[in-house]
């Protein structure tokens, strides 16, 4: 099935970004915005206390279930915000990692951001998402 974004990489801007710079979709495309996925058990507890990798997985699982009941999946993503409660930048990386990993080769734009306290108790991150899909 063909998808509405286009993924724009820059090579005037450095390549040490392991994203694309910029993502576009086609006028017509339904735009969908997605809530703060948050690494939430079905039983509204929240997953892997203490671990940034593992609550990030969580996240993007939980963003992934949200994407397929709009009806797009996650090469639909256009861009994405990732929240994290730490100031230590290895605490970020730990859940940029598991983030970027799990987009695969759809490198999409994203911006990670170190956050005072989240939501939930012991929630280390949360994933936010907007995603573009051809009407049909």
């Amino acid at each position: 099935m063909p998808h509405a974004v286009t993924l724009i990489r820059s090579a005037s801007l450095s390549t040490v970004a392991e994203y694309a710079y910029a993502a576009t979709a086609p006028a017509g495309s339904r735009l969908i915005f997605l809530a703060g996925a948050c690494p939430l058990n079905e039983d509204g507890t929240t997953a892997a206390p203490g671990d940034y990798a593992g609550q990030a997985a969580k996240a993007f699982e939980n963003m992934r279930t949200a994407l397929a009941d709009a009806g797009a999946s996650v090469e639909d993503v256009l861009n994405t915000r990732v929240l994290v409660a730490s100031s230590r930048r290895e605490d970020l990386v730990a859940a940029w990692d598991v983030i970027r990993d799990s987009f695969g080769s759809h490198d999409v734009p994203s911006t990670l951001i170190g956050v005072t306290v989240l939501g939930y108790t012991d929630q280390l991150v949360e994933l936010e998402a907007v995603a573009a899909v051809l009407d049909s």
